[in-house]
């Protein structure tokens, strides 16, 4: 193979990731696992572990990686179709030396993708620049790798099942939104006590029930019914490939990644006291403040899974999370995210609080603010408009956090607008104490953004 170009949008801050038969093609499954092994050859491996989703392009996909692995001098070990959090799993059960997921995440169906790890770690940013810069000068490495495949559905599912220490019951509603979390669902909820209601477990690439994103609200409407019209104690429901949570109460509210996060605080803390646990620039004020009441470091980092997790292996912290529901355990976990890992987790806590979810839930600070409210802005533009924002916030003495966009404290509350890493959006979000707060500081953001020639959307 000579040189390879890939689309001018596949390569992204996390993953790649595209349309296929648009942006992304088999021929760019073949050059990412050949500039992925010549990475992980030249850094002294010689074995990748390789999975895949449930969409209908992932088998084909899958197939074209590893032989891109395999002339690179890359044995693939391949696990077949499960969660992304799966393949994370399996390289450390298989000690293998990188990993890469086929997945389109929670993108629409004609999606597909890559999600890779090297030494245990995320791979990510410049990393993901750099399979650009190896194809683009045909600098492969050249070998003759093999292939073995791997079962660690068991040993996964062990690990899953023993995350739940009590006989407590509980009863659950669960929708995988016919993504490839139902691989794993039937045999975990088989070794759960109480009484489980499974959702859309049969893997669908074309996802027929809703869009497979938990953090959606729209998306749990079926999750909600099911939980009331059964009379169950609280729903989960799992994005496209597994690594995404979403949860809701007995009455149908949901919980989002920063009330979950809290939530689970309670239970980390109390084994690991002052420990860090850190969330993204997106959470809620409550949940920096809970952590703080529980004696706990909160930190406040970046959004994005891989710089959550890079974060957390840096500081020792036990436990992270992020507002689009992935959720992080480095307490008697790997700390990666794993939605099927976090809801056993969740549950064994909720069982062993002798409270319902709602009462959990209610027992937290309650705001009101917006949803993340993201519009469209040039990626030229976009980083630009947030430094002229920072800059004037600066001039004017305002108080406020730079660690990912500007995070504005106010005695209303707080607003926050950041650049997207991934799409052509600025992002914006509001909370405060009452409706009143939450307008004035809608104002505060229409304000600041109108040297810079940019209107939030109408509505906002």
């Amino acid at each position: 193979m000579q040189e390879h170009s890939f689309h001018g949008s596949v390569l992204r801050e996390y993953d790649v990731r595209g349309i296929v038969g648009d942006t992304l093609s088999t021929a760019d499954a073949y050059a990412v696992g050949r500039a992925f092994g010549t990475i992980v050859a030249r850094n002294g491996g010689t074995r990748t572990a390789v999975g895949y989703d449930g969409r209908l392009t992932s088998v084909e996909m899958a197939e074209h990686l590893v032989r891109g692995l395999n002339d690179a001098g890359i044995t693939a070990l391949r696990i077949g179709r499960g969660p992304t959090p799966m393949l994370y799993f399996s390289v450390y059960h298989l000690r293998a030396d990188a990993g890469v997921m086929v997945t389109g995440s929670h993108n629409p169906p004609d999606y597909n993708g890559f999600k890779m790890m090297l030494d245990g770690k995320a791979f990510f940013g410049d990393q993901i620049q750099e399979l650009g810069r190896i194809a683009g000068a045909g600098g492969w490495v050249e070998g003759a790798g093999g292939a073995e495949d791997h079962d660690v559905r068991p040993a996964y599912l062990d690990e899953l099942a023993a995350a739940y220490t009590t006989d407590t019951p509980l009863s659950v509603a669960w929708d995988c939104g016919n993504g490839v979390a139902g691989d794993i669902l039937p045999d975990l909820i088989a070794r759960l006590p109480g009484r489980h209601v499974s959702l859309n477990e049969v893997v669908d690439g074309t996802f027929p029930a809703h869009h497979p994103d938990p953090t959606v609200a729209e998306n749990l409407v079926q999750l909600q019914g099911a939980v009331t019209s059964e009379k169950l104690d609280l729903g989960i429901g799992f994005d496209g490939d597994g690594d995404r949570i979403g949860v809701i109460d007995g009455q149908e509210r949901i919980l989002w990644g920063d009330q979950l996060l809290a939530l689970l605080s309670r239970d980390v803390l109390a084994k690991h006291p002052g420990s860090t646990i850190i969330a993204d620039v997106k959470a809620s004020q409550v949940l920096f403040d809970e952590v703080a009441r529980l004696g706990g470091e909160p930190m406040m980092y970046k959004t994005g899974h891989s710089l959550i997790k890079s974060k957390m292996a840096e500081t020792g912290s036990p436990l992270a999370g992020e507002m689009s529901g992935h959720i992080f355990f480095a307490d008697k976990y790997y700390g990666f995210d794993d939605a099927l890992y976090v809801a056993v987790r969740f549950l064994d806590a909720v069982a062993r609080s002798g409270q319902s979810v709602t009462e959990l839930r209610d027992s937290l600070p309650q705001m009101v603010n917006t949803p993340e409210v993201r519009f469209d802005c040039d990626d030229a533009r976009k980083f630009q408009v947030v430094d002229e924002v920072v800059a004037n916030l600066r001039a004017q003495g305002a108080n406020f956090s730079d660690v990912d966009g500007a995070r504005v404290s106010t005695p209303d509350g707080w607003w926050l607008l950041r650049a997207s890493n991934t799409q052509p959006v600025l992002v914006v979000r509001c909370e405060a104490t009452d409706d009143a707060g939450l307008s004035r500081l809608k104002d505060a953001v229409t304000s600041a953004l109108a040297p810079c020639g940019v209107t939030p959307p109408a509505g906002f």
